[in-house]
Order: structure tokens, then C-alpha cells, then sequence
């Protein structure tokens, strides 16, 4: 059985610096895209992805294990306050700070009173169904990076980036399964790096993205954005604080379970470190934030809970925010590259939630359960991260499919006994 290290756990800097850059990496893709499909700006993204899981580890007091970066859940409401409008970030910036308030009353409700008013809004059944869907809504976006947007093979290149992703997928998974020694803690880096190697040598990396790196300045702050207020924008931007409540929660949940160590009583300040790293982003001019399950991902494969690793990725996430060309790397990573690794993490990130159920005995004998969880998974899977568009306004899949979840819960216990 390969050594689990908990929270408290200290590993010498040499490996802290690896380790914190392959939840870098496992992180990147869907911090930078979130930014981006929202109209902000990456490389303050990316900068206060550091910041805010500094606060999470200071209010957390060290004790839950997480990165946070750019909330997919923000996309749909973001972009019906902006209109896809940069001078209309400002606005959208005053309805997530709206929404870090809120949560930061959840939690302060849960830490005063506890947890036990969240274990009924959302049992096993529905926090094992929001994980699953996160890995499962996700896995649309792994596979079109795997074999192309159109899910066609045709020309001799689509081949050279179908082995590029089977080589990457490849290495990362023997990585975990059959090395040994501290490599074997760095199966996700490990994968990457082989896979932008080879992907360099088969000509997939083209010369604009080499020269851009070069280009690319060595030190330069990023851009920052203060809010501006909009009491149109808090109204439908600040009630996605419910989905994110969900989503800690399952985390939580599944943290737990991999590490066989109750954390539940920490989830007060585990809301309230996400609130408060959301509100410090918003007005800076960063997305809002939230616990990443790819980062999670790599803690379940690498069974390394060390607080310390996440300090260490948290300011290698800081130095890539001041250092735009290490920023130009990164997002010159290829399609097949981040598919072949994603595939790996979406994947565990789905398992977590099943694996609760499990540990949890949730009774899929129960059609309460059973309709709890397939419809949302069903919706969130079919919606995949493109989401639904209602009156202008979309919703992305995750954020459907957790609210699917807690309501559907909820209505179909009235008048039924446990």
C-alpha cells in the first residue's frame, strides 16, 4: 500500500517544488478557461487562484487540503450581467463579492450551530451525485482535447494528436500504478511533461507559440479590476453561492474518505475560507473561487494530503501570476496533452463520488435515491460545460445539476420517513 501523507505531514522543499507544480498543472487548464469564457483576465485569474488558497489554508487553519481556482458555476450569470462586455466586468465583480457574502454567512451559520442543517439539505446521496456530475460534466471537455472537437480521426495529424494523448494518459496512469519512490508521486507532471516532449518533436507545437514564449516578458503584474455597483448584477449573480456550498460540501466528503479522517467539522471554516479568498479575488479583478476536484484528483492518485504541498503550489500559482512568460508555457501545453491527463482526473473525480455512496451505505433500493441522483447526473452529463440558455441567461451544467440535486431531495422527502 503506498504511504498516504496527511495534512500536518512536511516533505523536504525538493519535493514540495514538483508536487506543487503538477497541482499547478492539473489545475491550469480549467483556471484559465474559466477566465476566459467569462471575458476576464488569465493571469490575474491565475495570481489570485494563489492568493485565495493561501486564505484557505489560514482560515482552514491548515487542516483541510485544498487548491481553489475559477468557479465554472459563475460563467452563465457573469456573462448575462457583462454581455460578453469587458467594461462590464465591474458590474459582475459586485454581484460575486455579493455572492462571497452569502456564503460567508453559510458558514458563519455553521460554525455556529454546525453542520447538521447541511447534512440535511444535502445527505450522501446528493453530495456523492455533485462530485460524480463535476467529473462527468468535465468529461465531454477530456475527450474532445483526446481525439478532437468533432470526435473524427481523418487527416495523419488527428492521428499524431491521438498518440500524443494515449502516450500521455499512458505514462501518467503507469506512473501511479507500477513505479515506486517519489516518481510515483508525480504521476500528472510526469505525464504532461512526456507528452509536451513528444508533442514538440512531432511538430504539434507551433512556431508562433515558441516565439511567444520567447517573447514573453520575464516579470509584469497583473491587471487588476475593482467592482462597481450594480444591485441588477447581486441579484443574479450572488444566489450561485448555493451551488458552491454544494460543492465544498462534496469535496469535503470525498476528502475524507480518501483520507479516512473525518472533516466535517471543519466545513464551517472551510465555507468561510472560500468565501473569503472569492471576495479578496472580486475586488481585484479575479474570477471567484472555489475547491478544485481536479486537484483533488491528484490527491487521491498520489495519496499526498500534505498542507505543505498546497502552500507550494499556491505560490508557484503567484510567481506564474507576476511572471507571464511561465504563464505563455503553460497555456502552449496541447489539446492532447491536457486530454490525456484529464481523462485520468475526471475520471477519479467521478469514482469520489461513487466512493461515497459507498462508504456512506447510501440505499439505492430507495426510487427517492435513485431519482436524486440519476436525474442530476443525467442533466449535468447531457448539459456538459456548454450548459443550458434560458432567456439569454446560461447555466452551466454543474450548476444545474447540483441545484437539480438539493431540490429534488428536498421535494421528494416531504411526508416520506427516512
Amino acid at each position: 500500500m503506498q504511504k498516504l501523507y496527511f495534512p500536518e505531514d512536511k516533505l523536504p522543499l525538493s519535493r514540495l517544488i514538483p508536487m506543487g507544480m503538477q497541482h499547478v498543472v492539473a489545475m491550469f487548464g480549467a483556471t484559465v478557461l474559466a477566465p476566459i469564457l467569462m471575458g476576464f483576465n488569465p493571469q490575474t485569474a491565475i495570481f489570485f487562484s494563489g492568493i485565495g488558497t493561501l486564505i484557505f489554508i489560514a482560515i482552514t487553519r491548515g487542516k483541510v487540503p485544498s487548491y481553489l481556482g475559477s468557479s465554472f458555476a459563475f460563467i452563465g450569470p457573469v456573462l448575462a450581467v457583462t454581455g460578453g462586455l469587458a467594461q462590464n466586468i465591474p458590474f459582475a465583480l459586485f454581484g460575486i463579492a455579493g455572492a462571497a457574502v452569502l456564503y460567508a454567512l453559510a458558514a458563519a451559520a455553521t460554525i455556529r450551530y454546525g453542520s447538521a442543517w447541511i447534512d440535511r439539505l444535502m445527505p450522501p446521496v446528493v453530495t456523492g451525485a455533485v462530485v460524480a456530475l463535476i467529473g462527468l460534466n468535465l468529461s465531454s471537455s477530456a475527450v474532445s482535447n483526446f481525439l478532437g472537437s468533432g470526435f473524427r480521426l481523418v487527416s495523419s495529424e488527428d492521428y499524431l494528436k491521438l498518440l500524443v494523448a494515449c502516450v500521455t494518459f499512458a505514462v501518467a496512469a503507469s506512473v501511479s500504478v507500477y513505479l515506486r519512490g517519489f516518481i510515483r508521486l508525480l504521476p500528472i507532471l510526469t505525464g504532461v511533461v512526456i507528452g509536451y516532449v513528444l508533442a514538440l518533436a512531432l511538430g504539434l507545437i507551433d512556431a508562433a507559440q515558441l516565439d511567444a514564449i520567447s517573447a514573453a516578458a520575464w516579470f509584469g503584474l497583473p491587471p487588476f479590476i475593482t467592482p462597481a455597483y450594480s444591485p441588477q448584477a447581486l441579484l443574479v449573480i450572488a444566489p450561485v453561492f448555493v451551488v458552491l456550498v454544494a460543492e465544498n460540501k462534496g469535496h469535503i466528503k470525498a476528502i475524507s474518505g480518501y483520507m479516512d479522517r473525518d472533516l466535517n467539522p471543519h466545513l464551517g471554516r472551510a465555507y468561510l475560507g472560500d468565501a473569503a479568498a472569492t471576495f479578496v479575488s472580486a475586488l481585484g479583478g479575479g474570477t471567484p473561487q472555489t475547491t478544485y476536484a481536479e486537484n483533488m484528483g491528484v490527491m487521491a492518485i498520489t495519496r499526498v494530503f500534505s498542507i505543505y504541498n498546497f502552500i507550494t503550489a499556491a505560490c508557484i500559482a503567484l510567481l506564474l501570476g507576476l511572471c507571464p512568460k511561465f504563464g505563455v508555457v503553460i497555456q502552449s501545453i496541447p489539446a492532447p496533452v491536457l486530454g490525456g491527463v484529464s481523462a485520468l482526473l475526471y475520471g477519479l473525480i467521478t469514482i469520489m463520488g461513487v466512493k461515497i455512496w459507498l462508504d456512506s451505505k447510501v440505499d439505492f433500493s430507495s426510487q427517492k435515491n435513485l431519482v436524486v441522483a440519476g436525474a442530476s447526473l443525467t442533466f449535468a452529463t447531457g448539459l456538459g460545460v456548454a450548459g443550458v440558455t434560458i432567456g439569454g441567461i446560461n447555466i452551466a451544467g454543474i450548476a444545474l445539476g447540483t441545484v437539480l440535486a438539493i431540490v429534488l431531495n428536498l421535494a421528494l422527502s416531504f411526508g416520506k420517513e427516512e
